[in-house]
């Protein structure tokens, strides 16, 4: 389902640079992301990718330019404040409590933005809708029946998986996926695909993949990031026929 020029801007970046040292590893990128849009960000190595995520979850500071999440200015936010906001993400490598079952990890995800993280001297196990809430997303993502299981012993795509559960846990309006099919099979990698595909559409998504199938089949549109800039964006058929971006992207051929 394509997205409407009428749909709200879930995410702009205005101008956003970030600089370490002499080195410039995010450029002057101004990006608009409209609510439930699915858009991918490509591009080589040390393009700037990962670096322009922890600038949106507030993980780094920008060195210059403004970040706006559904029109509020979140520039200058901690990474709490901005998951308050509706900001989830995963990591490109799997940032889970290993010696906790899935169950544990799904629970304090699950409490994390509500009151109740703070009840410290009363047992989770007294507030039955958590388990109801940690067991359903488990469901969703196709883990229902793992929930003993201790997560060192998850397969690694058992292991994204959970991640995403996690992350939906809170109930975000824009998820940030890094890497969701890195170090999958190709059959972990079609079920990862298709549970990105069936989330609800008031979730916005940003991804960060190389697998060119896996974004062709997800996203709508598809920024490329070369040398920390923007060198393309735009619905994904116009930037596959790009020139530019086949030379240095697609390896000089048309996909």
């Amino acid at each position: 389902m394509a997205v409407g020029n009428a749909s709200p801007l879930a995410l702009t970046l205005s101008d956003v640079s970030k600089t370490f040292g002499g080195l410039r590893a995010v450029d002057g990128v101004s990006l608009q992301v409209e609510a439930g849009e699915r858009r991918a960000i490509i591009g080589p190595n040390g393009a700037g990718k990962t670096t322009l995520f922890n600038l949106i979850s507030g993980e780094l500071p920008p060195t210059q330019g403004r970040i706006t999440l559904f029109g509020r200015d979140i520039t200058r936010l901690p990474p709490h404040r901005r998951a308050a906001l509706g900001i989830a993400r995963t990591f490109q490598i799997t940032n889970l409590f290993a010696s906790l079952t899935v169950m544990e990890n799904c629970l304090l995800a699950v409490q994390a933005l509500l009151p109740t993280r703070l009840h410290l001297h009363r047992a989770v196990r007294r507030y039955p809708a958590l388990y109801d809430r940690a067991r359903a997303l488990l469901k969703a993502v196709g883990i229902g029946e793992k929930e003993g299981e201790t997560v060192r012993n998850l397969s690694h795509g058992e292991q994204r998986q959970l991640e995403v559960a996690l992350a939906l846990a809170g109930e975000p309006k824009l998820l940030l996926l890094d890497e969701p099919t890195a170090g999958l099979s190709p059959a972990e990698s079609q079920m990862m695909t298709q549970l990105l595909r069936t989330l609800d559409r008031s979730i916005t998504l940003l991804i960060i993949e190389h697998h060119m199938d896996v974004v062709l089949d997800l996203a709508e549109r598809i920024a490329v990031l070369h040398f920390g800039g923007v060198l393309a964006d735009g619905p994904k058929d116009a930037v596959r026929a790009n020139r530019q971006v086949q030379e240095i992207y697609l390896g000089g051929a048309e996909a």
